[in-house]
């Protein structure tokens, strides 16, 4: 194990320091006149650099927070004493600090060193709150001159009853079903400023001492392990804890609870550990399991070891609308629904999500928690990067997931929002609190993610790895930008991927490559052309593209690919004639716009290409369709083509789109068309996989069998339909009738036609559910309802609070439905709803309630919210509006050209 950088050495407190001072009274000279340079050894400290942005003055920087807590649950408030060793870099009448819904009580400042430093002792400075800024500015009763000081603050705060600072979690006791209430911190980003006061940027790292009196008989958990206990006598305890190694303040993590935690070790004597609410039990066993081997991974793949002497990933039994989990450096937050496999309702599709969310979290551990972003301008760092190793390694550990074929799913997601002209780059300018909790987004997460998986291909996978390798060893618990990245790579062997990477990351957009083939004497002459793709401005940008360097994949007939860097456009002479696929692995990040002929050579071929390019194709054409570049007949075809013994993730990606067109059309014969379409060529994969689930059966089945039927079910075959009734009837007899892995999928399907006395029944079992992940799945179901009367109802409960964090889970599933009424209802009842959300995702949360709506009054609505919303807000709103208008203008001639396409066949 690598040690951790060494705590600060103190710097003396000369004999300069005055009387007058200490006493707190009024002082002319500047404190610390006379301090003497900090010695040599521990940090190296400097001011933050210009380059870097920040919300505070440069003149300060902390050194090392040691901070106590007390909680008080019940009333869902807290008190704080905290110091801070810092280093003033210039003289300054005031320190400014990041502090938001705190109130501080005093703050005393002291040369680094004095005896007796701490409460009482110090100049007394004055503090002034800007909750605009979210600072807290302590002024002195002289200039501070530069030094090293001790600054002491004791404060009082409130707790949360959304995701964050430190938040309450209310949920059922899984032994007695008495309502219990855990506490949790989320601090990204940026909310530790709601915990303490504190320098709250990446850049201003620094080391932790985390000490809480709580009750005597509960858990209390942090980043390192618990140091020291106290019993107090009062029913109460001190539990201190170790100090952390050198790191970002959002970093820092508090749970305390009725917790349990098991463990095992894990590489280099690590100790890896689930917390989770008392009485789980084996519940944790799947997530322990998985997780002690992904430490020799990561530290295999990264050649840095595990730095910190646990890791433990907490269980908390709720959700939030912004995040699933959160990667505290040792003490890995995770909502409990995607940490603990759940019996009564865990499906297959959320047993992979808790490995591959895990492997998320344990991979930002080294990347984003030993080197972390400068600025959030590079939040994409962390976030795109633990996406593009999440995959590698659910695939390294579960080949049979084929977890590689999920990338296709995630390129299209980022380019659903890329396409549009309210995209952003990758690597965007923020400046606020608001752009920030803006800024995780498909861009970051997913385009992200396939921008390091092309880089990658470009690269070379060796050299990619030993530039990763370089790129944290020399940074090592310091911060970097994207170009440091780059440098690393290129220096590894990668010539000329910084210009690739910067064509990708500092401008927004997809490109677009126009083909076209012709072969003669055995041989293909390809011509490329590229442009840019748009949904909302294909004549615009068509005019006008943006320029990319893009690396191509190019492969004819099945032949190994060839590598091209397309520069405006191209002509390739290659051997063979056949098939040719311009994206050939589907590793690029483009959009393959093919002639006719090409495409329909692709679609003949389509059931022998590997499975990647199958899906690749299939999704690629049809976004094409989808904006208008070519007729939709083009992407049906392939989609038809897809044979229906395809790789299961294929077949579950092929199938989910024929969902997305029957939800498209709009009359009724051509709905019941692409039902018998799908039926005929999916129900007997359906017949063979059977309809209950098999010991032992391959993940990659499940969650087909799961997509088949909740398919069908929505299109209502009458085979799948009565199935679902006849296991929907045995709820009243039996509340767990539908216990196990496809819980959910079935509710779904039964769930959506309830009469009013089957939803009452399943309002029933939520409310008496002890499981916090069953209720979720029961409230949602109580949303997604056809019946208008009903789904009234649902809205009705959510504002009851009887759901919990669940609350916002069942507007949401109304919105699926009726996205007019969800969105009206919100609307109106904007304050009671604004406190089911988190802050970080209120703007988002009612923008995306219209998103699936065709009634374009819609639209007037959402100009009014985006009216109402701050102007740092407004992303996620003029980003509804943009999809809506695009839909409004372009699905009829879709809907048009898919009946002709039906009608012929």
């Amino acid at each position: 194990m690598k040690p951790f950088p060494e705590r600060i050495l103190k710097t003396p407190l000369l004999a300069a320091f005055t009387a007058l001072l200490l006493s707190g009274c009024a002082a002319t000279a500047p404190l610390n006149e006379a301090a003497a340079p900090a010695p040599a050894g521990g940090f190296t400290t400097a001011p933050l650099p210009p380059s870097v942005p920040s919300d505070l003055p440069r003149t300060a920087r902390p050194l090392h927070y040691a901070i106590h807590v007390v909680p008080d649950a019940a009333k869902l408030t807290f008190s704080g004493s905290e110091t801070i060793d810092l280093e003033v870099f210039e003289q300054t009448d005031a320190l400014v600090l990041h502090a938001v819904d705190l109130a501080i009580a005093e703050a005393r400042l002291s040369p680094a060193g004095t005896v007796g430093q701490g409460a009482g002792g110090g100049a007394v400075l004055s503090a002034r709150m800007d909750p605009d800024r979210q600072t807290v500015s302590l002024s002195a009763p002289g200039p501070i001159a530069p030094g090293r000081y001790r600054l002491a603050l004791s404060y009082t705060g409130i707790i949360n009853t959304q995701a964050n600072g430190l938040f309450a979690l209310d949920y059922p006791d899984k032994r007695t079903g008495e309502t219990k209430r855990g506490l949790f911190t989320q601090f990204e980003a940026p909310d530790a400023r709601r915990f303490a006061p504190m320098f709250d940027e990446p850049s201003y790292k620094a080391t932790f001492d985390l000490a809480a009196t709580v009750p005597a008989g509960q858990m209390a958990v942090s980043n390192m392990p618990v140091a020291s206990e106290q019993v107090l006598g009062d029913g109460t305890k001190r539990v201190t804890f170790a100090t952390t190694p050198k790191m970002s303040s959002y970093l820092l993590f508090f749970g305390l609870g009725e917790f349990e935690r098991v463990s095992k070790p894990a590489t280099g004597g690590v100790e890896v550990g689930i917390v989770a609410p008392a009485g789980s039990g084996t519940q944790t066993a799947y997530a322990l399991d998985t997780l002690a081997p992904m430490v020799g991974y990561f530290t295999d793949y990264f050649g840095v070891p595990y730095p910190l002497p646990k890791l433990d990933n907490i269980a908390g039994p709720g959700e939030s609308q912004f995040f699933g989990a959160m990667e505290n450096w040792g003490a890995i937050f995770t909502f409990e629904r995607i940490l603990l496999e759940d019996p009564a309702v865990t499906s297959a599709a959320t047993r992979q999500q808790i490995f591959s969310t895990q492997a998320h979290e344990v991979a930002h551990q080294w990347f984003g928690n030993i080197v972390t972003m400068a600025w959030w301008d590079d939040l994409w760092l962390n976030e795109g990067f633990a996406s593009w190793i999440e995959t590698k390694a659910t695939d390294h550990f579960n080949p049979g997931w084929h977890a590689l074929l999920t990338r296709v799913n995630g390129r299209e997601a980022a380019m659903a929002l890329d396409s549009f002209a309210t995209t952003h780059p990758v690597v965007q300018e923020i400046r606020t609190v608001a752009e920030t909790s803006q800024a995780f987004d498909a861009i970051a997460y997913q385009k992200g993610e396939a921008v390091l998986a092309m880089l990658e291909s470009f690269a070379g996978e060796a050299v990619w790895r030993d530039g990763l390798r370089a790129y944290i060893a020399q940074h090592s618990y310091g911060n970097t930008v994207s170009d440091d990245l780059w440098r690393a790579v290129e220096n590894a062997g990668a010539t000329g991927l910084t210009a690739i990477a910067h064509d990708f990351t500092r401008q927004p957009g997809v490109p677009l490559v126009r083909a076209d083939a012709t072969c003669t004497d055995g041989r293909t002459r390809l011509t490329l052309t590229q442009s840019e793709f748009s949904r909302d401005r294909a004549d615009e940008v068509a005019a006008n593209p943006q320029r990319w360097r893009v690396p191509l994949l190019v492969s004819v007939a099945g032949a190994a690919p060839v590598r091209e860097v397309l520069e405006g456009s191209a002509e390739m002479d290659l051997a063979g004639c056949g098939p040719v696929l311009v994206n050939s692995g589907q590793l690029g990040y483009y959009r393959s716009l093919v002639s006719p002929q090409m495409a329909a050579a692709l679609t003949t071929a389509l059931p022998q290409l590997a499975p990647i390019d199958q899906l690749g194709v299939v999704r690629d054409n049809w976004s094409l369709a989808q904006a208008g570049y070519q007729p939709a007949g083009i992407a049906l075809e392939m989609l038809a083509a897809v044979p229906a013994d395809a790789n299961p993730v294929v077949a579950e990606g092929v199938v989910e789109r024929w969902s997305v067109i029957h939800d498209l059309l709009e009359d009724e014969a051509d709905k019941i068309a692409v039902r018998d379409l799908v039926a005929a060529h999916w129900l007997p994969r359906l017949a063979q996989l059977g309809y209950d689930p098999r010991p032992d059966e391959p993940l990659a089945e499940a969650t087909l069998r799961a997509q088949l039927i909740a398919t069908l079910g929505a299109m209502e075959e009458p085979g799948v339909l009565a199935q679902a009734r006849t296991r929907f009837a045995r709820l009243r007899e039996d509340p767990k009738a539908l216990d196990g892995p496809l819980k959910a999928t079935w509710l779904q399907v039964a769930g959506r036609n309830a009469t009013p006395s089957e939803w009452t029944m399943l309002a029933e079992i939520a409310a008496k559910s002890s499981s916090t992940a069953e209720r979720q799945v029961l409230y949602q179901r109580l949303g997604g309802v056809a019946d208008e009367a009903l789904a009234r109802r649902a809205l009705a409960l959510a504002l009851t609070g009887e759901a919990g964090t669940s609350s916002s889970r069942i507007i949401s599933a109304v919105a699926a439905e009726h996205p007019e009424l969800a969105f009206d209802f919100a609307i109106a009842n904007r304050a009671r709803v604004e406190q089911l959300v988190d802050n970080s995702a209120r703007a988002r949360f009612f923008a995306n309630l219209a998103r699936q709506s065709d009634d374009e009054a819609i639209l007037a609505r959402l100009e009014q919210l985006r009216a109402e919303t701050p102007e740092d807000e407004r992303r996620a709103v003029d980003q509804v509006i943009a999809s809506l208008r695009q839909r409004f203008a372009s699905e009829p001639q879709l809907r048009t050209e898919i009946g002709a396409w039906l009608a012929a066949r």
